[in-house]
């Protein structure tokens, strides 16, 4: 193993034992090498490495905190990941969503509260096909994170939307080519909000899958 990456793995490991918690500042470089055993410079480049993972955060002229290892802040890393994408790989994206996004939208099923459903009927019923595609794809980015973050899940939250927002280009071309995607997109929509306002998990789910397995199938036959 490089040192780096035992630095890394020690540090992790500190964290994960619960010796460092959320906001705890790091001992000082010179104090943790020691105790580590490791050189500063490994320990220096392992520091680097984690703060841009979002596991420290290293504050100049007053030390290195661990974050607060929120979801959010953990996830930005795998999104900058996803963003580099091509349009080879959004089949495979698409592949993802068709595995998480059903299960999501059952468990938000059971969870839906008044005010969420009450949102989303506003989102549906304040767009029609006229609408421009862009509008189109935005109220669709609005729904599918809406559902999401119904569950409570942070992590399934975070993971989902960054998956979403990558195939973004991969919707705007089929709402550009394909007559009546508009149409279809609301449509389904409108299913599976009534099957998540009724609170039947199984079938909510079911409706994820085909609507999002659609416009996977159709990417398929549309991609060269």
């Amino acid at each position: 193993m490089a040192v780096t990456d035992e630095a890394i793995v020690r540090i992790r490991d500190m964290i994960v034992s619960g010796e460092l918690g959320p906001g705890d500042r790091i001992p000082p470089e010179k104090e943790l090498s020691e105790r580590l055993g490791l050189s500063r410079n490994s320990l220096r480049e392992a520091v680097k490495a984690l703060d841009v993972i979002g596991v420290l955060d290293v504050r100049r002229g007053d030390g290195t905190y661990v974050t607060s290892l929120e979801p959010r802040l953990l996830l930005e890393a795998m999104s900058f990941v996803v963003d580099l994408h091509t349009d080879r790989t959004v089949l495979e994206m698409f592949a993802v969503r068709r595995m998480l996004e059903p299960g999501a939208a059952g468990i938000a099923a059971t969870r839906m509260a008044e005010p969420v459903a009450e949102e989303l009927q506003l989102l549906v019923d304040g767009i029609d096909a006229s609408a421009s595609t862009e509008d189109l794809v935005a109220h669709d980015l609005r729904f599918h994170q809406s559902i999401v973050e119904s569950t409570g899940n942070e992590y399934l939250s975070r993971l989902i939307e960054s998956l979403v927002s990558s195939t973004v280009r991969a919707r705007l071309w089929r709402g550009i080519t394909r007559v009546g995607a508009g149409e279809r997109t609301i449509a389904e929509h409108r299913n599976i909000l009534a099957a998540l306002r009724n609170h039947d998990s199984e079938l909510a789910s079911a409706l994820m899958l085909a609507h999002i397995a659609g416009v996977e199938q159709w990417l398929r036959k549309a991609a060269p």
